[in-house]
C-alpha cells in the first residue's frame, strides 16, 4: 500500500488574520506580511553614546509588522509618498507607510515600508 503526503493543507500552520481592534475589519493575512531580518535593537538608535552591556543581551522585539500594499490602503491608491494607515470601516489609525522606507523598532530598514503597528491590531488563526 502507498501512501502519499496530500494532506499538505492539515500539516501547514493555520493561517493568521490581522483584524482592526476597534471595528475588527480584516486588514491583512500571513500572505501579506513582508518578513525583515532582525536588527540589533536599540544600539541601531544610539549614536556615539556609551553602549551598556546589559542592554545588549536582550533581543529586540518588533512593535509592528509590514504588509505588501493593498486595495483599502486609500492614501496609497491615491498616490501619496508616506502617508498614515487608516482603517477603511472605522478610519482608526493602524500605521504608516513610506516608499523610501522607515525603520522597525527592532532597528532594521524596511523599505518599502508599510507598518501596522501590533496594538492596533488582533492577531488570530482561522
Amino acid at each position: 500500500m502507498e501512501v502519499s503526503n496530500t494532506n499538505s493543507v492539515t500539516d501547514s500552520k493555520p493561517e493568521i488574520i490581522y483584524r482592526c481592534k476597534k471595528c475588527r475589519r480584516i486588514v491583512a493575512t500571513q500572505e501579506n506580511v513582508v518578513t525583515h531580518q532582525q536588527g540589533e535593537g536599540e544600539q541601531c538608535f544610539k549614536w556615539k553614546k556609551r553602549s551598556n552591556s546589559l542592554e545588549n543581551n536582550r533581543k529586540p522585539v518588533c512593535s509592528s509588522i509590514f504588509v505588501e500594499p493593498m486595495k483599502w490602503m486609500q492614501a496609497v491608491e491615491e498616490g501619496s509618498v508616506e502617508e498614515k494607515l487608516l482603517c477603511l470601516g472605522c478610519k482608526a489609525r493602524l500605521g504608516s507607510f513610506n516608499w523610501a522606507g522607515m525603520q522597525c523598532s527592532c532597528g532594521t530598514w524596511v523599505n518599502p515600508a508599510f507598518q501596522l503597528h501590533k496594538s492596533r491590531i488582533d492577531e488570530s488563526s482561522i
